[in-house]
């Protein structure tokens, strides 16, 4: 045992998993090896005895087969009937001899061998009286044929089946005794195996039990230690067990025994400290609830000014957009006069060209005119010279002079007309397109109009936005202040209920013993502790001050932890450990 707990527990437990596991293995190569010798004996005997067995078995067979129907050919009067039979003989003599050469090949034993030569030699005998009774019945010499049955052939066939009866007797009593010697293998194995079995459970169990008494006794003694702690009781000391790590358990017990005893001393010299402490911390409180009134009442002021300010904000962007819309429809009609007033310059361009088209007609007639006018000047000239017979056709041409004249001058009168037409065209379509960019820039300007409010109205709905998200804030404020209000008179009733529980909290650590060794050597170094914590511990108000502020923004998120903390330290206040030096207005400025 004393060498046991030098070693750890779990070398211990590997120790004996080995141990088992070596058992196990030393059963099961001994099993293997046992099983492996009856199989050995048994593929023997199946590879020779009694494979050699069978070989005999068939040989006799066929020889008893061959005997029988040799005499019933030999004694019957059928002169056929050796005809019927002589391909089975064939048969059974060529089988007869394949197993010849199958039994020889397993021959080993001289007794045998010797047997086997016998047999050889009568089957010669056999096999050459069948085949002279065969002969002799298809020659039809039936009686010689019998002759030679009776007085040669059923002798030596009766020797020959002696022989191999005496030799398949051989080699069943070779099957016999590897039988017996296989069971008798397989008894010895099973005895073996039992016996290592039980020695294997046995040294299991041994070896167990030593293990666990190893592990229990230790673990009994440290629990008898813990009980005597939990009791209150911390005089009793561990004594030194081993290595291991029962030993350890044992050791940090001990270290947990005299720290809880230094605990106890500290805890009885500190709650007198947290008592005053906590009068001092209630008188903080009481400033700091005024203050946070005070604070309060302003936040509110500023929510209901943000409010105004955002209800503002929110009229200017509704009118913004409104200004917007109407922007966008201006645009949209300037966008289609324009478009309209684009169509009119293509109409007066058509109407321009049509005119110049018809003022190049009439120049077309006007030089037909002219044409006409000669030609009728020329007829007139030759029907002057023609005399009488010419002067109707004189008549005539003098007409046409006349019309042709009278062309010429309305196709004057018309191109007049047609140019001043054109021109007062091109002066319109001069116009028209004058008033097309002039509409261009109507609807560049209005577009920028356009622009310009919308960007005006973006810009009034972002600053509506952000005063809502100050005014969010402003009110995640004035909650989180009406929280720490609520806070602080829950800090003012915990620091009252923190002096009762440090009185109580005395009491309860009373029911622990400490000898006197302990309590001088702790006494010291727990009343040294609230000293060095109090000259250089600030004040709480301080404290507080000293902590960054949570910012507020995004939309008054971080109120909510507030409202959490409030009921936890309403639950568990906790001992102020370091008493400031007063609860003084300068303190509590800086908040």
């Amino acid at each position: 045992m004393k060498f046991l707990s030098q070693i750890s527990v779990a070398k211990r437990l590997a120790l004996g998993f080995a141990l088992v596991l070596l058992l196990s293995v030393i059963v099961i190569a001994l099993s293997i090896a046992r099983l492996n010798a009856l199989a050995d004996a048994t593929e023997e005997m199946v590879q020779n005895p009694i494979k050699t067995e069978r070989l005999v078995s068939d040989w006799a067979r066929n020889l008893h087969t061959g005997i029988t129907r040799t005499a019933a050919v030999a004694r019957s009067a059928d002169p056929v009937l050796a005809e019927f039979f002589a391909e089975d003989s064939k048969a059974s003599s060529k089988s007869s001899g394949e197993l010849q050469k199958g039994v020889e090949a397993l021959m080993f034993a001289d007794s045998e061998k010797k047997i086997f030569g016998e047999i050889g030699a009568l089957r010669a005998v056999y096999l050459k009286n069948r085949d002279t009774i065969f002969t002799l019945k298809k020659d039809g010499k039936v009686d010689e044929a019998n002759a030679l049955l009776e007085t040669q052939f059923l002798p030596d066939a009766k020797r020959y089946a002696a022989k191999m009866d005496e030799l398949q007797r051989n080699q069943r009593e070779q099957v016999d005794q590897l039988g017996r010697a296989i069971q008798e293998n397989r008894q010895s194995s099973r005895r073996l195996l039992t016996v290592l079995g039980v020695l294997s459970v046995a040294l299991g169990a041994l070896f167990s039990w030593i293990l666990a008494r190893s592990v229990t006794v230790p673990l009994a003694q440290a629990s008898h230690l813990a009980k005597r702690v939990a009791a209150g009781d911390l005089t009793v000391s561990a004594a030194a067990h081993g290595k291991d790590e029962v030993g350890e358990l044992m050791a940090s017990l001990d270290l947990m025994q005299t720290n809880l005893a230094n605990v106890v001393s500290k805890v009885r010299t500190g709650s007198e400290s947290v008592a005053n402490a906590s009068s001092e911390i209630a008188q903080g409180n009481s400033d700091l609830s005024a203050r946070t009134e005070h604070q309060a009442s302003a936040l509110e002021q500023t929510a209901a000014s943000m409010e105004e300010l955002n209800s503002a904000v929110r009229n200017n962007a509704d009118n913004a957009r409104q200004a917007n819309q109407l922007a966008l429809t201006a645009s949209q009609v300037a966008t289609q006069g324009g478009t309209v007033v684009g169509e009119v310059v293509e109409t007066m361009k058509g109407i321009n060209e049509a005119s110049r088209k018809i003022s190049d007609i009439i120049s077309v007639i006007d030089s037909i005119a002219f044409q006409t006018n000669i030609l009728a000047l020329n007829a007139a000239v030759e029907a002057a010279r023609a005399g009488e017979q010419g002067r109707g056709f004189a008549v005539v041409a003098s007409e046409v002079r006349s019309l042709a004249g009278r062309s010429a001058e309305a196709a004057k009168e018309i191109k007049g007309l047609i140019n001043a037409s054109v021109e007062r065209v091109e002066r319109g379509t001069s116009l028209v397109d004058k008033a097309g960019e002039t509409m261009n820039e109507v609807v560049t300007s209005i577009r920028r109009v356009t622009d310009i409010m919308g960007e005006i109205s973006a810009a009034s709905s972002e600053q509506s936005a952000g005063v809502a998200q100050v005014g969010e804030a402003v009110t995640s404020m004035d909650q989180a202040t009406q929280q720490n209000a609520a806070l602080v008179e829950e800090m003012a009733a915990a620091a009252s209920s923190l002096r009762t529980q440090s009185h109580e909290l005395v009491q309860v650590v009373a029911v622990f013993q400490l000898s006197a060794d302990q309590a001088r050597q702790f006494t010291g170094q727990a009343t040294a502790a609230p000293q060095r914590t109090a000259s250089h511990a600030p004040s709480p108000a301080v404290r507080r001050a000293q902590a960054p502020a949570p910012s507020l923004a995004g939309k008054g998120a971080n109120a909510q932890p507030v409202r959490k903390t409030a009921p936890a330290l309403a639950a568990s206040p906790q001992p102020a450990s370091r008493p400031g030096s007063g609860g003084n207005d300068d303190q509590w400025e800086s908040f």
